[in-house]
């Protein structure tokens, strides 16, 4: 990859965007160095770099880092960035991430062992997250994500695909869904900043 992306709001928000953007061989697995390195106009980025282990090509990802450090509320719990929308992954992105993260847990996790419990509750901890990302991208006077946000091909696909799954109501009841089987009550979604 050439260029630097923009800011990522968190290490896990810049994980993602690797995960989400597989070798042009098709591969997915990636297991990269990281380094901070400088650029040329004197800020730092984070690089992300190493070879395909399907074809060997070699692959980089350089993130630029924030001028200021990015402070995480206490007691936030995981969370992919703070209030304000993503500039590396779009929300079609997200829901599939959402998607992907839910379909790792059966609807019903008390019969699972421990070992299979802690991991349930870590996919829903990622799903919940993901879709608290979707939000985001909604205006707050808004009843759906608006068509603007959604750059990548998957999310316009996703969009024209299944549209009402953006809408603010379906989101939400989706979310509280996820959070009722993680916690065993619904939690509210983060406030959006203004």
């Amino acid at each position: 990859m050439t260029g630097v992306l923009p800011v990522p709001r968190s290490s896990a928000e810049a994980r993602l965007y690797v995960e989400l953007h597989p070798c042009d061989c098709g591969e997915v697995r990636f297991a990269p160095q990281v380094d901070v390195v400088a650029l040329d106009d004197g800020d730092l980025a984070t690089r992300y770099h190493g070879d395909c282990p399907r074809c060997g090509s070699a692959r980089e990802f350089l993130f630029r880092l924030p001028a200021e450090p990015v402070a995480t509320p206490a007691g936030a719990g995981f969370a992919y960035g703070g209030p304000e929308p993503s500039q590396l992954i779009d929300p079609g992105q997200w829901l599939a991430t959402a998607d992907r993260y839910a379909d790792l847990v059966p609807a019903d996790i008390t019969g699972l062992d421990p070992d299979q419990q802690r991991h349930a509750r870590a996919a829903l901890t990622q799903a919940v997250a993901a879709l608290d990302e979707v939000l985001k991208f909604a205006p707050a006077d808004a009843a759906e994500v608006p068509a603007a946000a959604f750059t990548s091909d998957t999310g316009r696909q996703t969009r024209v695909r299944e549209p009402g799954r953006f809408r603010r109501d379906r989101l939400t009841a989706l979310r509280t869904t996820y959070a009722t089987l993680l916690t065993g009550s619904p939690a509210e979604p983060p406030e959006r900043a203004q």
